[in-house]
């Protein structure tokens, strides 16, 4: 049974259905909404064009794979930047785990309005940037993973320190104050039946380790 709705059904069952690919990426200072062809398209509270006038076109989508093992479904999503400025900003780090929608939709050849409702195929985010050089410009190809590469994340740069206590409530002074432990915690590390004694929790005494505190 299909998930898609009646009239897109009919629609992709036609002789020649106009078919467009729709891709959204929240940027950290602007939302770039593209297809995969010419043309306007208006759903979902956004509109798509074929042409951002800041950042470039939508170039390629590639297909979706689906993650086996300790790997999430990812992409890849090819932008063609409208510029030297727009490359830069594509690429730099800070577009790394912006949200990307994409959607799969119909357009209805008399009225030109999309058909309801496109198909949402893919949740999830940038991961890694690759900037190409071509004789007649540049190519970005963006390597978009699932929401659900979160779950693979481990806290290797966690620290039982009060400087990292504080990176993530900035002011709060509880470490700051603790001199006479006397339960082991162990840190990242499988931990032993026995119980020793531990003086005092700097900044430098579990620093070679990671792990969660619970």
């Amino acid at each position: 049974m299909s998930n898609l709705t009646p009239a897109f059904d009919a629609a992709l069952a036609g002789q020649s259905p106009t078919v467009f690919g729709a891709v959204s990426i929240q940027l950290p200072s602007a939302q770039v909404n593209l297809l995969d062809g010419a043309g306007v398209v208006t759903f979902g509270g956004r509109t798509y064009r074929g042409l951002d006038a800041t950042y470039g076109t939508l170039a390629s989508i590639e297909d979706l794979s689906e993650g086996t093992g300790d790997e999430a479904p990812s992409l890849s999503i090819t932008l063609l930047p409208s510029g030297d400025a727009a490359a830069a900003d594509l690429a730099s780090a800070t577009m790394q785990g912006s949200p990307v929608l994409i959607h799969i939709g119909a357009v209805d050849p008399a009225s030109g309005a999309p058909i309801p409702d496109p198909q949402l195929i893919f949740v999830g985010e940038l991961d890694v940037p690759r900037l190409t050089s071509k004789e007649n410009g540049r190519e970005l190809e963006y390597e978009v993973v699932s929401v659900f590469e979160r779950l693979f994340e481990v806290d290797e740069g966690a620290r039982l320190s009060p400087g990292f206590h504080k990176s993530i409530w900035e002011g709060e002074l509880l470490f700051d104050d603790i001199t006479g432990v006397t339960q082991t915690f162990y840190w990242g590390v499988e931990g032993a039946n026995s119980v020793g004694a531990v003086t005092a929790v700097s900044s430098g005494q579990y620093g070679n380790k990671g792990g969660i505190l619970f």
